[in-house]
């Protein structure tokens, strides 16, 4: 008895120590200051696009107004990509893609995008690199798979997350945000559609790291068991209408920065080179979907203060809406007549808590509205 009690005392203390270690190395942090001010719209400029049973991660709206959208993987979804039929969500492109079974299947999918050629691409980073990260491409004319590339592991290997995609105006280069939440490696990589060809770059660059900053969602400030404080690095992304200028950021980080797509696709260029090409472009909030419209303002979603806020090209922030009704707004998608559609993933609802509470916190919604410019749809 007293050899059993021992151990029991030695494993607490082991677990104290450990936890201990964890909230030193892994835990504290700041908070930023309050960026948002009055909203230039009222809450009812937000119209609900669907109520859904599973917290949305992103979305993509075609030219005809066709609405593609991803659950998000953490909530365990019972699909993964749906478009909106009749204001019902059916699996898309087949109930047999959301599977295993089918080659290839989805695996884990959080972004989606729509290119000027017609191609809806999806990317896929499989369960943090424990599968194979692929992205895919479907012709939106015919529902078919277009396209295929299963990134190496020298690109996005072993605990990455290929997070959030941006397509050039030709569709011949996509830039991806790999936000590598568990190595803390982060980099943006670059793929040529004709070539097949990734690369990974300013990895661990400044730009793409997170600060040390405490997320406060609404109801909770995202701590992990009270120890772990839940850092996210590059994520929100955004392609100008020229495809001249890549726009991105942390989530948990302070600025937002921008670098040349000529300048991310110059092979020649050294890695201590292109890093120095990138540009310290304005402070930010907290954000996670990054969108741009046709006038280079850039809009932020900031799950902080349950607000859509915009950055124009003289640097000014704006809070354009603040609405309880937005729980932790994430991706953003452009649709026709000049609608921005947003997604709530509400994920201080769904990460690190039970399924019961997630659905206790159901319906989840997808809105739009009408920001006053206009941006090219599946953007």
């Amino acid at each position: 008895m007293r050899t059993l009690l021992r151990l029991i005392l030695a494993f607490a203390a082991i677990v104290a120590v450990l936890a201990v270690a964890i909230r030193l190395s892994f835990g504290g942090g700041q908070r930023l200051e309050d960026r948002t001010g009055a909203p230039l719209l009222p809450g009812s400029s937000l119209e609900t696009v669907v109520d859904l049973d599973y917290p949305p991660g992103n979305i993509a709206v075609s030219s005809t107004g066709r609405v593609f959208f991803t659950l998000h993987p953490d909530g365990n979804p019972p699909a993964k990509v749906l478009e909106l039929v009749d204001g019902k969500p059916v699996p898309y492109p087949s109930a047999e893609m959301q599977k295993p079974g089918s080659e290839p299947h989805f695996q884990s999918i959080l972004s989606i995008r729509i290119d000027r050629q017609g191609r809806l691409w999806i990317l896929d980073y499989a369960d943090f690199g424990r599968g194979q990260p692929r992205i895919l491409a479907f012709d939106l004319k015919t529902n078919q798979l277009v396209h295929r590339y299963d990134f190496p592991s020298q690109v996005a290997g072993l605990l990455s997350m290929l997070n959030d995609l941006q397509i050039s105006p030709d569709g011949k280069m996509i830039y991806i945000a790999e936000t590598s939440p568990i190595l803390q490696r982060p980099a943006i990589i670059a793929y040529d559609v004709e070539r097949q060809r990734s690369r990974r770059l300013l990895d661990r660059h400044p730009s793409v790291m997170s600060e040390n900053y405490v997320i406060q969602a609404p109801g909770r400030d995202m701590v992990v068991y009270g120890l772990y404080t839940l850092r996210i690095a590059v994520d929100s992304i955004a392609l100008d209408t020229r495809g001249e200028w890549l726009y991105y950021g942390p989530v948990t980080g302070s600025r937002l920065y921008r670098i040349r797509v000529a300048d991310l696709n110059d092979e020649s260029l050294s890695a201590a080179d292109l890093g120095a090409k990138v540009e310290d472009f304005a402070p930010k909030t907290l954000s996670d979907g990054l969108a741009m419209d046709s006038a280079d303002n850039i809009y932020l979603s900031d799950m902080e203060h349950s607000a859509i806020v915009r950055l124009d090209q003289e640097r000014r922030l704006m809070s354009l809406l603040k609405d309880p009704r937005l729980r932790w707004p994430d991706g953003f998608g452009w649709g026709p007549g000049g609608w921005l559609y947003v997604t709530c993933s509400a994920l201080q609802h769904v990460l690190f808590v039970s399924s019961e509470r997630m659905h206790a916190n159901a319906p989840y919604q997808i809105f739009r509205f009408k920001p006053g410019a206009s941006g090219i749809p599946g953007h």
